[in-house]
């Protein structure tokens, strides 16, 4: 089957639903894990991932993005040889960046779950998912060049197997381990790590597939205009890798990096303050229950922000400011649009959520404060990736830094007297902070308006969703008192899930946050799913 570019609305379907589906199975390696580990052994296994991830942003994160802006302004120009002399370097550095990090991950994780993290335990787990990232900073850029060129399923496709290899050995190992000997929560954690090694393999081998069937397309498919590119040094190139890609570090990472700094300051800030064991608690609940929910809402804003740069780059490129604008609010309404009914899901019904997934419902409201401030998140991760596609990253990354200070600052002023919820608020006004400056930033260069006078229509349509999912919960909940808990929140999950489905798309177009007028610049699919909505409530959206 030959690769055809993606759109922006496909582009993002794809890699949302390969980062859904990752997701999912995320979220099924820890259920079974939670009745093996205890919240120390949670803990362990949160630390490990948690440092993996931020490195893995540390070492990768900025350099995609960069190639993809790279690579698509380079194709829509015709500087072919020019974007091949980009890709060929960066993988180069991806090699280098997987031997130098793996081996310094293993060498220094004594280091960093002793005196840095303060868990020595965690220790083992750490070095037990070092040996993944040999692979993963040449996956990543692999996954930057095709998505410059506009085809998203490679990486989504090799986000699926990895995350199928790697859960499949994680549970398989951990439950081996815990058979033979079921308190030793040090072994088990190491051994659920150890398959993400399993999954860089997988996902590696895709994307070399992939690769080869994109050279065998590029050689039946010459381009029409002439290639105009000059032989670039790599001094030149990772000048310009690097100079892009900094700045997107700063922002990528912040998410990731809040997240390992919450884990920390959880057990740091609130020592002396509070119960030693209710602190465990906190931390075991934020790690493995809290971090994993709330990520399941931003799983749309990652697939805009990496199929939004490509398109926002090539339309800035050729000076096509009308694009530019369209598509930069096209991204950040799909955003709230879909995030939220997910969000309020996930945030009002999180007693039934925790409760369905985990062993046990408590901590739930450290789940519901989380999930709830994911908007905002949302927000700013799409918000950042366009302006990269303006060549306006250090813009993004002076509003990030400054959004973490002040997290610091109030996560030391809030903790010692609201222990775990002081610290998610304080993350929360972090994302608000560069929400709220990237906005700004992208108002003065660009037509940029997400729903203009729809604001109070939207804000009501959330109230009332909001205030009927704890109604559902409660009345579900109460009705099924009598039955097995997770018979309970099983009943309390889907009937809420019902409601969002009926309830949000209806009073959007009730409340004309969405009206017919602008239904006909929407695609087909979308006009399919809510046209039935339209003839409910008596309108008839105009054909595009």
């Amino acid at each position: 089957m030959p690769l055809k570019k993606d759109t922006l609305l496909k582009g993002t379907l794809i890699l949302a639903a390969a980062a859904l589906v990752a997701r999912g199975l995320g979220i099924f390696q820890r259920v079974p894990l939670d009745y093996v580990l205890s919240d120390a052994g949670n803990g362990y296994f949160g630390v490990a991932n948690n440092v993996y991830l931020l490195l893995l942003v540390v070492a990768t994160a900025g350099i995609p993005s960069a190639i993809s802006k790279m690579v698509s302004q380079r194709y829509a120009l015709g500087r072919v040889g020019e974007a091949q002399q980009v890709y060929r370097a960066a993988m180069l550095f991806g090699a280098a960046a997987g031997i130098v990090i793996t081996l310094g991950m293993l060498g220094l994780a004594p280091l960093i779950a002793g005196p840095i993290l303060d868990e020595p335990e965690a220790a083992t787990a750490i070095r037990a998912i070092a040996p993944s990232l040999l692979l993963f900073p040449m996956i990543a850029m692999m996954r930057g060049y095709f998505q410059g060129r506009q085809f998203m399923a490679a990486g989504g496709i090799s986000q699926i197997v990895e995350q199928i290899l790697r859960v499949v050995a994680a549970v398989a190992i951990a439950f081996a381990i815990y058979a033979g000997s079921p308190h030793n929560d040090e072994g088990i954690a190491a051994g659920a790590s150890l398959g993400s090694v399993f999954g860089s393999i997988g996902a590696f081998a895709v994307m070399l597939y992939y690769a080869r069937k994109l050279k065998a397309r590029d050689r039946l498919e010459p381009l029409a205009m002439r290639d105009t590119s000059r032989s670039l040094k790599l001094k030149e190139i990772y000048r310009e890798l690097f100079r892009l890609s900094i700045p997107i570090v700063m922002t990528a990472i912040t998410v990731q990096f809040v997240y390992t700094l919450d884990g920390i300051m959880v057990k740091s800030l609130t020592r002396g303050h509070f119960d030693p064991d209710l602190i465990l608690h906190w931390w075991g609940v934020l790690s493995m229950n809290a971090q994993a929910i709330a990520g399941i809402p931003v799983i749309l804003a990652v697939a805009l922000s990496q199929s939004i740069i490509p398109i926002i780059s090539a339309a800035h490129a050729v000076g096509d400011h009308n694009r530019v604008g369209n598509q930069a609010s096209l991204a950040v309404r799909i955003a709230i649009y879909t995030g939220m009914p997910m969000i309020l899901l996930l945030g009002v019904g999180a007693f039934s959520v925790n409760g369905l997934l985990f062993e046990k419902p408590e901590g739930s409201s450290i789940v519901a404060m989380l999930t709830l401030g994911t908007l905002f998140q949302i927000g700013m991760m799409v918000t950042n990736s366009i302006l990269l596609g303006l060549g306006k990253p250090k813009k993004a990354t002076m509003h990030t830094i400054t959004g973490i200070i002040i997290k610091i600052i109030l996560s030391f002023a809030l903790a010692p007297w609201m222990g775990v919820y002081g610290i998610i608020l304080s993350t929360t006004i972090c994302f608000i902070w560069a929400l709220f400056f990237n906005v700004l930033s992208l108002r003065k260069r660009s037509t940029f308006n997400v729903i203009g006078k729809a604001w109070p229509g939207y804000i009501a349509t959330v109230a009332i969703v909001a205030g009927a999912l704890w109604l559902l919960q409660k009345g579900v909940l109460a009705i099924l008192s009598g039955a097995p808990d997770k018979v309970a929140f099983f009943f309390s999950c889907a009937v809420m899930g019902v409601g969002v489905l009926a309830l949000y798309p209806t009073l959007l177009v009730l409340f004309r946050v969405i009206t017919a007028e602008e239904m006909a610049s929407y695609p087909r699919p979308v006009r399919k799913l809510l046209g039935p909505v339209f003839k409910l409530v008596g309108r008839t959206p105009q054909r595009g």
